[in-house]
Parts: C-alpha cells; structure tokens; sequence
C-alpha cells in the first residue's frame, strides 16, 4: 500500500497491465509505481478522462465525449518497476536498447542505491566523479578525475583511494596536486625510503627549509638535519644536534664559528637516535576481498563510455581487475539465460511441439520475377556537402582553427584584432604547419584526383559521422612545456643564444595553442610572461657582451638583467654576474647590493655564498662607487624593452598587447622589440585560445 498527495485534482485514472496506476490531471498524465514513487508521463493540452490502459495505449475520453487512443512512452515507469521487482535482466535490456537519461533518472538511480547504473547514464565529468565515489569506482574516478583536472576532485579522489588503501592512486592525486607534506608523509607510513630521500631533494630545490627538515627527519639523516640548520642560521642548535649524534668533527667547526656562544650540553641525559619506526607492510595497496561481480558489472561496460577502459596504462601500476564468474564459468545473465532455455525445452517435450503437417500443394507456377535492374539506369550524384575547412571556420573563432583550416586571411585578421600582431613574418612556417598537420591525403586510383581527409580534434569511432569536431593542432601545451624546460636548461649553462631562441619560438607557439579549461587558459597567459622575461633578459645579456668599450652601459645592462623575473637558479647567476662586473669597475656600493641580495636568496653554491660575502666584507670598508649609473636599486622600475633604461614608478609607459612588455612612451607605434610581432600601443580584444572562453 502507499499513499500520494496531489495538489491539482486527479480528473480519471486506470490501473496497466503491469498493476501501475496512471492517472491525469488538469495538464498531464502521470503515473504511480506500487512504492509510492510518481512521475509525468506527458504533458496534456486539454484535459481527458482515462478509460482504460494497454500496453504503450491509454483510451479515453475527451470533454466532448469522444473516444482517442494516446501512445505514450512507458519506458521510465518500466525501467524503475524492473529495479523495484529486481529484475535485473529487464533492466540491463532497457539500458541497451533505450535513450534513458536526465538529471531525474540520475537522482532516481542514486537514491535507490544503484550509483553504478547511474554512471551508464551521465556524461557530465563532475556527475560521473560524484557517483563512481559514491559507488566506490577508483577507476572511473581518475579517469573523470583527469578530465576536468581540478585541485578539489583530485584532493576528493586522493581521501577515496586512501580509505580504499590504494597507495599507487593516493600517490598520484597528491603528484597532480603538488600536495608534498601529504606525499611524504604517505611514503613514511609506506616505508617507501627512496621515494621519501625524492621528496628531500624538490624540498632544497624549491628553497621549502621546513619541507627539507621534516623529510631529513622521516628519514632519520643526521647529516642533513644539521646542515639544513647551519644554513638556515641556527647554528646553536645546529651545533647541540652534531654533538648529541656524535658528529664531533661538524661539532666542532661550529663551535670554532661560535665561539664564546657554545651551549652548554645537559648532563646526565641519555641520548637516543630519533629514527621512524619500520612500517609493518612496506609498500603496496592493501589486499582486497575476492568477490563476485554484480548483475550490472560486466554487462554494462559495452555500452558505457570506452575511455574508462582504454586508460592508458603508463601512469603506473594501479592493479588488476579480479574476473571473477559463477559457478560452472558463467557469467550470471548466462546463468538465467540457460535456466530459462531449460524449462522450455522440457514444456516442448510434455506438449509434443507445434504438430506442424505437411500441406499437399499444387505445381508450383511459373512467376515472372521482378528485375533487380527495373529502376532507373541514370546514376545521380549526391549533392555535395558543406567543406569541413567551411565549417571549422564557421565554428571557432580561434585563430589556430582558421590557420588548420587554410584561412591565413581570417587567421592572421583574429590575431591583429586580438593580440596587435602585425609582423607575420616569424609566424609563416607554423601556418602552414597547422594546415598540413590537420589534413590528410588519400589516392585512390592513379586515374583519379587525390582525396582530401580532414583529421579532428578528439575524434572516436563512436562519435556521430554527421557532426564535425574542430581540426587537430600540431602545436599543444606540453610541446611548450618541453621547451620551457630547454630554455631554462640553456641559461644555466650560460648558453644565451640558444635560449632566446627557444624562448622567443615560445613566443611564437603559443598564439596557436587551444586548451580546453580556464585553468590552463591561466597557464598560457603565465607562460607569456615568463618568456617574455626571459627573452628580455637574454637580449639584454647579449647586448651587454657587445659593448666591451663601454662599463657603465655593460654595469648597468647587468644591474637591469637582475630585475627580470627569473627562476630562483637563475636570479643567483643574474646577481652574480652584475656584482662581479660591478666590483672590478669599483662600484663597491653598488656591488654590495648585489652581493646582499644575492645572500637573501639563500644560495645552495657555497661559492656563491662565501663570494658574495667576501665582496660585502670588502665594500664595506670603501662604500662608493668608481662611475655614476643610470641606476636606483631603491626605487621600483620596469626595463624598456627597446632602449634598455629603467622606466620608475609614475613615469608614463606604453605596452605590447602580447607579450605585455613595457616601452617609454617614443616607442608608440612600433614593433615589438621583445615578442617581433605586435605593435606597441595597438588596442587588442586579448588572447583567446580556449572555446571555454567563448561559451
């Protein structure tokens, strides 16, 4: 029994064949499942009055007493009376065979306790996360997981896994979402040692003291404990851990630099070696139970969605799926299917079959047959569709599309309109580039011409043939992330040329990268900036080693390089560099700037350091400077990119639309000496390089 409440007045109702209840009201046909549970069949115009139910049927009457026949879909109030009758293999049928889907279906699916039915329906990334959480699916969650590649899914995915025990998959959230503390402390309780001394090294290569100290304590390295205290200046306690541990000789270099500040060591106390305890398993997921896969486990992977399946298996070793089956090696809906095969094939033997006889018939007649070639013998050509270059550009309006699609025109007009650029002349090798790499050519009788193939973005064998997706690009993101990676590799290796020209070819790139999501929508626009600043560096180094005749342009074109925005690593060398060119063209206080600043940053090179302080020491007793410098460390400023002078706080200023870098106001008007594409000054919509973007 149940009860339902209607707040409009039920005009008629009948019971189906199935004992559901369908009834109407002022504006619909609804229906009630024997649990209570109700839904809109149908939305009426005007009202009728249910006689009777059939099938997919329902007779009644009108207001004018005339009798109609309404066919309607039944096929939701099946669907959920088989899960509540728990017949599963209705239910598997309907999934195959029909277009169920909806936000209602997928909370129905929910609360009933069928999360795993409701993935088989959802292709919101988000939805499927949620619910593959819900239903305990770790595979299904890193797939989605992967796709919308968010801080919080990852964080989400990384408690699952953890409350699962699947280390290798906590491993990588915490990887995806940089979180370190949690990593490290995940290879503790793992025992993973060699993983945890990884963690120590990105600890002192991003300058993080305390991400060192607490790995160096997880590891129980002595060594490294006091090392990291000598360098981050506590050298009493640097010098109490060296004695307590019994590293007499660290000790007593220590108390050399301390002197009179020795601590006095407590007596009477027994000292004991802080080290980890041994986890009991080391490594590895937990062990799981074997168990039997569920009626829907199996039976439903061929029609949901194959990435699932088609992980690529590089990310590591995330275990196997157990195949587990039922007894005698079938798979359950195998099970039914010969139990019902079984029951007909003995009513066929009570009953004697169909008693079919034989008919005596007459000769058979000679019947003309109709011609297979009756129709007409004129072939008639398919109208020719719309070109997918067409279409392409229709659809976007991102100049990297244009370019596939061998619009130069269209593409070069997008990036004056939305970046300034002018000069096209660097950008002509990846023009033609992107149109060879999204086309594809195919011949197919040496009488005939080639054909034209169109290659898209993100195509799949069971996507619809009628619907085209964007071009395929030569150029991506993680392309520009190598060669970020290379640029940087050259500058510390003192090889300048190289890097601005890889630097500059990032430049170059990255009006043609389309990513998908907002965030990595940011990554570019960061990427600009970092190359640009790099680009301004390197030309300004360059230039510096040009004017050997002149030392106070080459002071002040190195007193510039160290206000670039570089990498930690690379600021050393910056400052470096300008306090040793300053220092023998006795610029002592300026010198000492550097040599000051230089110290600030904490630097690994022990050179470095002792260096930087030796020039403090020695300017120190002279601080004055040899020439006068176009240059006011004390007073913030920006570098032309052009002329190469400091432009200070309030002056006025003009920028590149681009690459963003900054000129005195003369160079209004023309090209870009940083980026050599835009025009300095030109008004410019912005980079567009996402479809969320324009959504």
């Amino acid at each position: 029994r149940c009860t339902l409440h209607e707040t409009i007045r039920v005009k008629s109702g009948a019971w189906d064949d199935n004992g559901i209840f369908i009834y109407s009201t002022l504006n619909h046909i609804k229906y009630c499942l024997p649990n209570g549970d109700c839904g809109i069949i149908r939305t009426l115009e005007v009202p009728i009055y249910i006689t009777k139910v059939s099938g997919n049927t329902i007779f009644c009457l009108d207001r004018d007493g005339k009798n109609k026949a309404i066919v309607i879909d039944a096929t939701e109030y099946i669907f959920k009376l088989s899960l509540l009758r728990k017949r599963y293999d209705q239910v598997m049928s309907m999934i195959r065979n029909s277009q169920l889907c909806g936000e209602a279906m997928i909370a129905y699916l929910q609360q009933k306790g069928f999360p795993e039915v409701a993935l088989h329906f959802v292709k919101d990334e988000k939805t499927r996360f949620n619910l593959a959480l819900e239903s305990g699916n770790i595979q299904i969650a890193v797939a989605s997981a992967k796709e919308i590649d968010d801080k919080d899914h990852w964080y989400r995915l990384g408690v699952e896994a953890l409350r699962q025990g699947n280390a290798g998959i906590v491993e990588y959230a915490y990887q995806r979402t940089k979180n370190f503390e949690r990593l490290s402390f995940l290879y503790l309780i793992n025992g993973n040692l060699e993983k945890l001394s990884k963690m120590l090294k990105i600890a002192e290569v991003k300058n993080d003291v305390m991400g060192q100290f607490h790995n160096a304590l997880y590891l129980g390295d002595i060594k490294e404990r006091v090392k990291i205290l000598e360098n981050a200046g506590h050298l009493p306690l640097a010098y109490v851990t060296a004695s307590v541990h019994g590293l007499q000789d660290v000790a007593d270099r220590l108390a050399a630099e301390l002197g009179d500040d020795v601590l006095p060591l407590p007596t009477g106390k027994e000292p004991s070696l802080l080290m980890p305890p041994t986890p009991v398993v080391s490594g590895g997921d937990w062990p799981l139970l074997r168990v039997m896969k569920g009626i829907f486990e199996g039976g439903l992977d061929s029609i949901g969605r194959g990435g699932v399946d088609e992980e690529e298996g590089a990310e590591g070793d995330w275990g196997e799926d157990l195949d587990v089956v039922d007894v005698d090696g079938l798979q359950n809906g195998d099970v039914a299917a010969v139990l019902e095969d079984g029951e007909v094939a003995e009513e066929n033997e009570e009953e004697g079959g169909w008693d079919l006889e034989d008919l005596e018939l007459p000769p058979e007649v000679e019947t003309p047959r109709v011609s297979n070639n009756a129709r007409s013998s004129v072939f008639v050509a398919p109208t020719p569709g719309m070109p997918v270059s067409q279409i392409w550009t229709q659809r976007s309006s991102l100049a990297a599309d244009h370019a596939a699609a061998g619009n130069f025109d269209t593409a070069m007009r997008l990036l004056s309109r939305q970046l300034g650029i002018r000069n096209f002349a660097p950008l002509k090798s990846m023009f033609l580039d992107l149109h060879a790499g999204s086309h594809s050519y195919l011949r197919a009788l040496s009488s005939a011409p080639v054909v034209s193939l169109a290659i898209e973005r993100g195509w799949s064998e069971s996507g619809s043939p009628n619907v085209r997706s964007p071009p395929a690009l030569v150029f991506n993101f993680s392309q520009l992330d190598e060669k970020l990676k290379a640029g940087y590799k050259a500058t510390t290796a003192g090889k300048f040329t190289e890097a601005l020209r890889l630097f500059l070819s990032i430049l170059h790139t990255i009006p043609f990268i389309v990513v998908e999501s907002r965030r990595e929508v940011d990554e570019v626009k960061e990427l600009i900036i970092i190359a640009k600043e790099y680009v301004l560096g390197m030309q300004m180094e360059l230039k510096r080693r040009e004017m050997k005749d002149n030392p106070v342009r080459q002071q002040e074109l190195a007193a510039y390089f160290t206000h670039c925005n570089l990498q930690l690593p690379h600021l050393r060398l910056a400052l470096l560099n300008a306090m040793t060119v300053c220092y023998k063209a006795k610029n002592l206080a300026t010198a000492a700037n550097f040599a000051r600043r230089l110290l600030e940053t904490n630097p690994t090179n022990e050179n470095q350091a002792k260096t930087a302080r030796q020039v403090l020491q020695a300017a120190e007793r002279n601080m004055t400077d040899a020439s006068q410098l176009n240059y006011d460390f004390r007073n913030p400023f920006v570098t032309c990119g052009a002329t190469y002078v400091p432009i200070y706080r309030g002056q006025k200023d003009v920028s590149c639309p681009y690459c963003t870098a900054r000129f005195v106001p003369s160079q209004g008007g023309q090209l870009c000496t940083v980026c050599d594409l835009a025009v300095v000054g030109a008004d410019a919509s912005g980079l567009l390089c996402s479809p969320s973007q324009v959504r």
